[in-house]
């Protein structure tokens, strides 16, 4: 079972840089908006891309989605976690509670052609 993580948690992980953070909400929204530093891993690609993206199964991981009612984060930790990830954690309250914490984002920047 994947253990929770509370945003004061995750934001001393991420200010540390000790932490990568997984948003686990489809591409567009993760362009639109997500935590600093996360990269954008969705259930149906953990196992084809897990090992590219993440390459340490021993370091920690933080998985989000979008609020507590989205289970996103919950999917992706529990696959990282069958494919041997030692460190997984999930931030069940998501972008949004971080957002209404007035805690900073990034967004993607989008491709000119």
């Amino acid at each position: 079972m994947t253990t929770l993580i509370s945003r004061t948690e995750l934001h001393a992980l991420v200010a540390e840089q000790t932490v990568t953070v997984v948003d686990a909400l489809p591409a567009h929204y993760y362009r639109q908006q997500h935590l600093p530093g996360a990269v954008n891993l969705v259930e149906d690609d953990v196992t084809e891309h897990a090992a590219a993206v993440l390459p340490d199964r021993d370091a920690t991981v933080v998985t989000y989605c979008s609020n507590a009612a989205c289970g996103n984060s919950k999917a992706v930790a529990a696959r990282l976690e069958k494919l041997g990830y030692t460190d997984v954690r999930t931030y069940r309250d998501g972008i949004q509670d971080w957002v209404e914490a007035g805690l900073p984002v990034e967004r993607a920047a989008l491709a000119t052609g």
